[in-house]
């Protein structure tokens, strides 16, 4: 995993020597909440192995918006960032194994990484990566039907629809688990 970070953020090798100690890997249960909406978020999670969701708490209901899968990175970013209470939980949905980075550590790597324009660019390019994602989510609630939503996601995901309970699909997609039955069976009878 160290590996593909030292491809992601290419420093030169003296100084990921140093980078490397800032990284713990830890082995966590499945259902486990690494980070609960409210806290101040003070780490961020490099996924080698397994799957993280990002949801808020509606009105009592979980409400779904993000999956983190194999060599993603993942953390309540405003929270990570400002220090400022967390808007969402982060929950692993399978056993995973992670690599830990503490607030502090990642702050000197991003400062470090800014000085290097190939680095910077790395940096940047990965915000706003995850700034469409986001953007495209939230135009799609207003463009697109669930069945759109569902469709998408098979065709740009399908390792959502091949790994995750499909209570987790159905709030990201908006819909409730019968709804997102019913959807499959009209696409299934459309074959």
């Amino acid at each position: 995993m160290l590996e593909k970070l030292k491809s992601i953020l290419p420093f030169d090798d003296k100084q990921w020597n140093q980078y490397a100690s800032y990284f713990k890997r830890i082995q966590v249960p499945a259902k486990k909440v690494l980070i609960q909406e409210g806290e101040i978020s003070k780490k961020a999670f490099f996924i080698e192995k397994g799957c993280i969701r990002v949801w808020f708490n509606k009105d009592g209901k979980d409400v779904t918006f993000q999956f983190f899968f194999e060599n993603e990175r993942v953390s309540s970013v405003e929270s990570f960032k400002k220090n400022i209470p967390s808007i969402v939980t982060l929950e692993t949905i399978e056993p995973s194994t992670l690599w830990v980075i503490d607030k502090q550590d990642m702050d000197q790597i991003m400062r470090d990484g800014f000085e290097i324009p190939k680095v910077r660019e790395k940096l940047i390019d990965t915000l706003f990566d995850r700034n469409i994602h986001y953007m495209k989510h939230c135009l799609s609630f207003i463009r697109d039907t669930p069945q759109q939503r569902y469709l998408h996601l098979l065709e740009t995901q399908p390792q959502i629809i091949q790994r995750i309970p499909q209570h987790y699909i159905a709030s990201y997609l908006g819909i409730t688990t019968v709804h997102l039955s019913r959807v499959k069976s009209k696409l299934l009878k459309g074959k």
